[in-house]
């Protein structure tokens, strides 16, 4: 089959310059992506009653263990009102241990409690298989772009944060 010029076979210096139309293809890539990688998750946290604001605090929570309510919401970029009912439910339900703060007593520290911690398992196995499946599909350079292309698309602010918590955690 021919190569139209327009998928994401085409290679060289005219990616650098792509159309309107080959930008929109790309965003609508990005759309079924994201709903593919959220679809095993939303399906597992549908049986706890959680929506994706829960599997982001319970992954930044098990990525950081202690980290305070106020780091949570600066790397959410939520309400504190949005971030406090997602907490509380999952306080509530014996997932989430909230800590007093040993230096500061207004701080509350944010740990994963043994089945906080066996939902954030489940849930990243299953994100972890499938962009396993699609690495391995891609090949070493295709993902070594697409962790590009996803940096070079953050907002500066989101990409310090970013590369603080990869370097932090590796």
């Amino acid at each position: 089959m021919a190569d139209s010029g327009t998928g994401p076979s085409q290679h060289g210096e005219s990616l650098l310059f792509l159309t309107d139309e080959q930008l929109r293809k790309g965003i609508e890539a990005m759309f079924f992506a994201y709903r593919g990688f959220t679809a095993d998750p939303d399906r597992i946290l549908e049986q706890h009653g959680y929506g994706r604001a829960h599997h982001r605090a319970v992954h930044f929570i098990h990525r950081a263990p202690g980290t305070t309510v106020n780091n949570l919401l600066t790397i959410l970029g939520v309400t504190k009102q949005s971030l406090n009912r997602v907490l509380r439910s999952l306080i509530e339900d014996g997932l989430v241990e909230s800590r007093i703060g040993k230096r500061d007593k207004r701080e509350r520290h944010l740990y994963l409690t043994p089945a906080g911690d066996a939902l954030e398992q489940e849930l990243s196995d299953a994100q972890r298989a499938r962009m396993r499946v699609a690495y391995r599909a891609a090949g070493p350079q295709a993902v070594s772009g697409f962790w590009q292309v996803l940096e070079a698309m953050m907002d500066p602010e989101m990409r310090r944060q970013y590369t603080t918590i990869r370097d932090n955690t590796q």
